[in-house]
């Protein structure tokens, strides 16, 4: 559930449900009631967890496939469009070697 996943997030970056509720500026019974389940965050409110987390809308709906966690995922916003290029052709040829 989104519940467990904020939570978990939460938790590994070290906030509280206070702090949480200031980065996106709701209240913390907000942020306390999509950890319970009572309630879902707004879609501006997943856009805004997802880069607070570092995360995909997909993980934190838990839309992907495998449901990787977040240490399989790679922020590339630091990166040059070439580097990005370069990283995704690799990932492409590794992806078509084990086929």
């Amino acid at each position: 559930m989104i519940a467990d996943r904020i939570r978990y997030l939460r938790n590994r970056q070290g906030l509280s449900q206070a702090d949480l509720a200031r980065l996106l500026n709701i209240t913390r019974s907000s942020v306390n009631a999509w950890e319970l389940g009572i309630s879902m965050p707004s879609t501006a409110s997943i856009i805004e967890l997802t880069h607070i987390f570092h995360v995909s809308a997909d993980y934190l709906l838990e839309l992907e496939k495998n449901n990787r966690s977040p240490k399989d995922t790679l922020d590339l916003t630091e990166f040059s469009q070439e580097e990005k290029d370069l990283i995704f052709h690799l990932i492409n040829y590794i992806n078509s070697r084990k086929s």
